[in-house]
């Protein structure tokens, strides 16, 4: 959607495939993988970070997360004075044993004079018409792809299915089939 109103997008991906699927089917100017391994001695977000340092050379302006953790941080340290960062999940946290973690990087919200804010699609119920009709227009015409990773086998395929969301093996919306 932010292509097709005219922004340079970057996007952060896991695996390869994902990310040349981003590129090349989406339209984004670039993806980064996070998966990559990093240069020798460096931690793996380094690979994130040098990514950004690349494809956003001028910092962030908007930043729509839904992982959090270090992807959220490490964004956070590259954003550009008055960005926003609309946060819309944390799967990176959903399953953690410990105490959920905060941005370790906020306070480059306030010395950028960035805002932060979630977001859930339930606020916006009153433009769900508005939106289906742009976006099944864009969806007709091409501007807009949609790739979906169906899973087939019912209820009892459910907590291996969701738990294909932690691991990344999904390529796609993931869907479970459930039985005729």
């Amino acid at each position: 959607m932010a292509k097709i109103k005219g922004c340079r997008v970057a996007g952060i991906a896991g695996g390869q495939a994902k990310c040349d699927w981003v590129v090349r089917e989406l339209g984004f100017d670039a993806c980064i993988d996070y998966k990559a391994a990093a240069p020798a001695g460096a931690k793996r977000w380094d690979a994130v970070r040098e990514g950004l340092r690349q494809r956003c050379p001028d910092g962030v302006d908007v930043y729509f997360d839904n992982v959090g953790g270090e992807i959220l941080d490490t964004v956070l340290a590259r954003i550009k004075r008055k960005a926003r960062i609309n946060i819309c999940g944390a799967i990176s946290q959903y399953n953690a044993t410990s105490a959920v973690a905060g941005p370790k990087n906020y306070l480059s919200l306030l010395v950028n004079r960035a805002r932060m804010e979630g977001i859930v699609v339930f606020d916006y119920a009153d433009r769900y018409p508005q939106a289906i009709a742009e976006m099944s227009g864009w969806l007709k015409v091409g501007q807009m792809h949609s790739r979906e990773d169906v899973v087939e086998g019912g209820v009892a395929a459910f907590p291996a299915t969701l738990n294909k969301l932690f691991s990344g093996e999904n390529f796609g919306k993931l869907v479970l089939k459930l039985a005729d």
